[in-house]
């Protein structure tokens, strides 16, 4: 049994409560959090942009703790799932990690390279796992793209496309702080940089140009090119300020001898989607049929992979503290390309 403790219960946490009560095998043994309210297991205050509302949950057999010391002095303690504001995970992540806890840390890892190098040392010097929870490669239609490009059927991995825009989310709080969550380049685009990376290693050159809001990246355009001078990946991600599209996302991706085609959008409260399809060279357009979950089954499958990483010893390919290093960098590079533009 892997015995886990949240870090923060707010809206991540209480989704990744969750999921974890559907992986046999994982428990979660504690919490830490600040409010005595949440710690009482109150918890309907919570809310966010899907998934179910907080409820009042029995914490019968789970410690709670108000102190992070006493919270990492529990020798009941395996794993330290940190779901707190991004400005919190490098510094929690190395605590947790020097005192013998291996950590699981919600994206963005952290908000800077220079954080994310420092995290990545803790984890090696202490002999613990650092896991950064992307969740996106366990999504459906991600997970069958990748499924369909490791196979090989279709050939070599060309390029793509990338798309992950939002309304201004007036909602939240310090969202275009760059030391607090870093704007949409860490907030919303650090998923698909995650995605990027994993798919096609580091990129050679980045092209960035867009609209800035105070210090950060608001919208913008990115060409990216590879050591493989045959790979070419374009991403459009951001911030628009009308409130009719909520949300949109989806991927082109190029194989020798297939496009795999998706994406989805929140209009006026409703979802448009364009189905996950492979339209081949030969055989006309494939409608793989997909999995049928709910908004936890994504998260779900991300703690399992948790669980497979920490129980074998070997961390995962996926959520490892190097590749979701490399998404940061990506992300850093980007905002930088596009405020040099700016100052020429």
């Amino acid at each position: 049994m892997i015995r886990v403790a949240i870090a923060g219960m707010g809206f991540m946490g209480w989704i990744h409560w969750l999921a974890y009560k559907r992986v046999p095998g994982m428990e979660v043994v504690a919490i830490w959090e600040l409010d005595p309210v949440k710690r009482s297991g109150d918890w309907r205050s919570i809310q966010g942009n899907f998934g179910p509302a907080g409820e009042q949950v029995d914490l019968t057999g789970v410690a709670t703790y108000e102190s992070l010391p006493d919270l990492l002095a529990d020798k009941n303690v395996d794993v330290v799932d940190i779901c707190l504001p991004p400005a919190l995970h490098h510094e929690v992540a190395i605590q947790c990690l020097n005192a013998g806890k291996h950590v699981v840390t919600e994206k963005p890892m952290s908000l800077w390279t220079e954080q994310c190098d420092a995290m990545v040392a803790a984890a090696a010097a202490n002999q613990r796992q650092l896991l950064v929870a992307h969740v996106l490669p366990f999504f459906p239609e991600f997970a069958m793209a990748r499924k369909v490009i490791a196979d090989g059927t279709y050939g070599k991995l060309l390029g793509g496309r990338f798309l992950r825009v939002i309304s201004d989310p007036q909602w939240l709080t310090g969202f275009y702080d760059p030391n607090k969550i870093g704007g949409p380049m860490l907030d919303l685009h650090v998923h698909d940089a995650h995605l990027i990376c994993l798919l096609f290693g580091r990129p050679r050159e980045v092209i960035s140009r867009g609209r800035v809001q105070g210090e950060v990246a608001k919208y913008w355009n990115s060409f990216l090119t590879f050591d493989d001078p045959d790979q070419t990946v374009c991403v459009t991600s951001g911030v628009i300020d009308q409130q009719g599209r909520s949300f949109t996302h989806g991927f082109e991706i190029h194989l020798e001898r297939a496009t795999l085609h998706f994406e989805l959008a929140v209009i006026d409260g409703k979802v448009e989607a364009m189905p996950l399809k492979i339209i081949t060279a030969h055989q006309g357009v494939i409608r793989p049929e997909m999995p049928v979950g709910d908004d936890i089954a994504g998260f779900e499958a991300e703690l399992r992979e948790v669980q497979k990483s920490i129980e074998s010893g070997q961390p995962s390919k996926i959520l490892g503290c190097e590749l979701a290093r490399d998404a940061i960098e990506l992300c850093q590079r980007q905002s930088e390309a596009i405020f040099q533009a700016l100052r020429r």
